[in-house]
């Protein structure tokens, strides 16, 4: 009976998430239907149109950093020096400098000679965002690989299991469950760092934001729906990673 009333509690739980989703989507839907007149929600539908952008910078730098956090994560952790030595200068590389200027350089330098290499200012976003936020993860990748008990490890290797079935089979999904809180907290810091794509000509939904302080002034109101809009974009991810967490069956 246990494992049915774990099932019920994780199936209302996801229920509930989708729920307060589709509450927010419709909600804002309809505002930006039908702007209210009554501040500062008026403020509201301008600031949203950069959404788009910063849910696409959000979505792509963290596929992108899901890719490189584990190659460079389980590259770090393999025995071959050469591959530790190239994930290791990336991971030190990307991690020792600003992701504002590691943007700034794909955007703007790329383009000129040597390099030839032109990007569009998303293009350039979610290039800066993944290899940033994956040198972190690579990071949290290769502190979960090594907390796995090298008694497993012996017991694969026993049991003549090959390098890439031992890290599939064994390693991976024990690995997997220690990643998701640190993974969990590196998303939250990558949807917050899209705000800095506004200074590479993005109109996201700080552009947005900056744009009105201009025109129309009231600075606390244009703010305050900002940082209210964030922390909306943010929770439903935390709910998400929380619920993934607490789904350990696939991990074993």
């Amino acid at each position: 009976m246990q494992p049915q009333s774990t099932w019920v509690k994780s199936r209302n739980y996801v229920f509930w998430i989708i729920g307060v989703l589709m509450v927010g989507v419709a909600m804002g839907v309809s505002l930006l239907a039908n702007p209210p007149e009554t501040a500062p929600f008026d403020l509201l539908p301008a600031i949203l149109r950069g959404l788009g952008v910063t849910m696409q910078l959000t979505a792509g730098g963290a596929a992108l950093a899901l890719v490189v956090a584990l190659v460079a994560g389980i590259g770090r952790s393999v025995p071959n020096v050469i591959v530790r030595t190239i994930t290791g200068v990336y991971v030190e590389v990307f991690r020792g400098s600003s992701v504002l200027v590691q943007m700034f350089w794909i955007f703007f330098v790329l383009p000129l000679e040597p390099f030839n290499i032109e990007l569009s200012a998303l293009q350039a976003g979610i290039l800066a965002l993944g290899l940033n936020v994956g040198a972190y993860g690579a990071e949290v990748v290769r502190g979960a690989i090594q907390a796995i008990d090298k008694g497993q490890i012996e017991a694969s290797v026993a049991l003549n299991m090959s390098p890439a079935l031992m890290m599939r089979r064994v390693i991976i999904p024990q690995a997997t469950v220690r990643m998701l809180p640190p993974f969990g907290n590196l998303l939250i810091e990558l949807l917050k760092a899209t705000s800095l794509a506004s200074l590479i000509t993005l109109s996201d939904i700080t552009f947005q934001a900056s744009s009105l302080r201009q025109t129309v002034g009231r600075i606390p109101e244009v703010f305050g729906l900002l940082l209210v809009i964030y922390f909306l974009l943010a929770y439903p991810l935390t709910l998400g990673v929380r619920w993934i967490e607490r789904q350990r069956k696939w991990a074993s």
